[in-house]
């Protein structure tokens, strides 16, 4: 573990965030308590079946099967990136570099990496359909007027923040792969994971 600088700066930023996201939780939680109570103990299995069938399983996957596949890529992809997600704030944090490959093993680490870089890359393909969906195609639900102003700006917000964040996961992993092959770094024992990053690094060589 080696500690310098640049894991200070990365842990001020990073409680910066934190700090942010908890005034923007307050507000939230203050917005819905402005909502009065009601009764849903009623219907309960009309209720939990409805909760399943759209918050989880993607009802749009029966109505429009692309565009529900394409959510269910996007919401399985995002979850488990985040996972790389919290291996970068260990090696940041902390100096350390692929800390997960202890945990895993280099064989599990690889099939994990491998695994990442295809959803990071699906859910690359599935955010730039929605984007131009919602920008560039006249469909009816999107031209509604409640859809437009703030619902527009969101969801791109949303859709773009994804983009980037899967587009600096591959870089991340192409950047390690490029060390590799110019001997420089420690990264060489992953790149057998780096599917779809290494792609970018044959092409810039």
């Amino acid at each position: 573990m080696k500690l310098d600088i640049s894991n200070i700066l990365f842990l001020f930023y990073l409680l910066g965030g934190m700090g942010y996201f908890f005034f923007q939780l307050r507000k939230l939680i203050r917005n819905v308590r402005l909502g009065r109570p009601v009764n849903r103990t009623n219907r309960k299995a009309e209720r939990w079946k409805l909760l399943f069938r759209i918050a989880l399983g993607q009802g749009k996957m029966i109505r429009r099967p692309v565009v529900g596949i394409l959510h269910i890529l996007v919401y399985i992809g995002f979850l488990i990136v985040n996972v790389e997600l919290l291996e970068i704030l260990i090696d940041d944090l902390f100096g350390t570099h692929r800390v997960l490959i202890r945990a895993l093993g280099l064989a599990y680490y690889r099939i994990f990496t491998a695994i990442l870089e295809v959803f990071a890359f699906l859910v690359i393909i599935a955010v730039t359909v929605f984007f131009i969906r919602r920008n560039f195609r006249h469909i009816n639900c999107f031209e509604k007027p409640e859809m437009k102003t703030w619902p527009k700006t969101d969801a791109n917000g949303i859709l773009i923040f994804e983009f980037l964040l899967m587009t600096a996961f591959l870089t991340m992993n192409a950047a390690d792969g490029l060390l590799h092959v110019r001997g420089v770094g420690d990264s060489g024992e992953v790149a057998g994971g780096f599917l779809i990053s290494d792609l970018f690094v044959r092409v810039y060589l």
